[in-house]
């Protein structure tokens, strides 16, 4: 189960950041091409309503921020001010971290939990239901949003999703501090599928040119016979 957790937040950040950039991409070409003169298709693509795009766009974008700071927790990428905890010892340093460690958890917990009840008395409330065929009473059906006509309870449900992610991982990097003492490092230099160049020590970058008597440049050519000082020279 952990294992799935461990790339939840990079399959639904993939997926949606994907499906966005293709919906807009689709949404612009609709929109100049709306506007050839090409008989037949002009009238086609006319009929074709996609000023839903926008708006599909900000929901996905939104999800995406809530699910993309619950993956920054986990990796921590997350900007922090750290120099005063850093200055203290051992001890008093770990103690402020786990605290901090905590309070995120408390503050998204409760975040989470209020707008888990802010989404059921938005309208999950009498979807859920009427999806069970239950007596709705006198529940509200909740209002829409504007151009998909989607019940805004899905859309506002990344609060709570999101909040609820990030409060298990403020407490996973929690634990695995207290097990190891190490916290989640992001390396902002490193770029994926880049071999790091390691650079040799002060005073010998030119080490690659020398010859075995460190005298003479080295001109590529070295000697099959190590105790040949000739340099491979004739």
């Amino acid at each position: 189960m952990l294992k799935v957790l461990d790339h939840l937040e990079e399959w639904l950040i993939t997926f949606l950041i994907g499906g966005a950039t293709l919906i807009i991409f689709a949404a612009v070409m609709h929109r100049y091409a709306s506007g050839l003169p090409i008989p037949g298709v002009q009238d086609w693509l006319l009929r074709r309503d996609m000023g839903w795009a926008q708006e599909l766009c900000i929901i996905m974008f939104v999800w995406m921020a809530k699910f993309g700071a619950a993956y920054g927790v986990r990796t921590g990428i997350h900007v922090g001010v750290d120099v005063l905890i850093n200055s203290l010892n051992e001890r008093v340093r770990a103690k402020f971290i786990i605290f901090g460690l905590l309070a995120g958890a408390f503050f998204t917990g409760t975040i989470g939990t209020l707008g888990a009840a802010f989404v059921w008395d938005n309208g999950a409330h009498y979807a859920v239901f009427k999806a069970l065929g239950l007596t709705m009473g006198d529940l509200h059906e909740g209002p829409t949003t504007p151009d998909l006509e989607w019940p805004t309870w899905i859309v506002y449900s990344a609060v709570p999703f999101g909040s609820a992610l990030m409060c298990f991982r403020f407490l996973q990097v929690c634990v695995g501090f207290v097990r190891t003492g190490e916290l989640p490092h992001h390396d902002h230099g490193k770029v994926e599928g880049v071999e790091e160049v390691v650079l040799p020590p002060p005073g010998d970058e030119d080490a690659v040119y020398r010859m075995d008597d460190d005298l003479h440049p080295d001109d590529g050519h070295r000697p099959a016979d190590k105790n040949d000082k000739s340099g491979g020279r004739s």
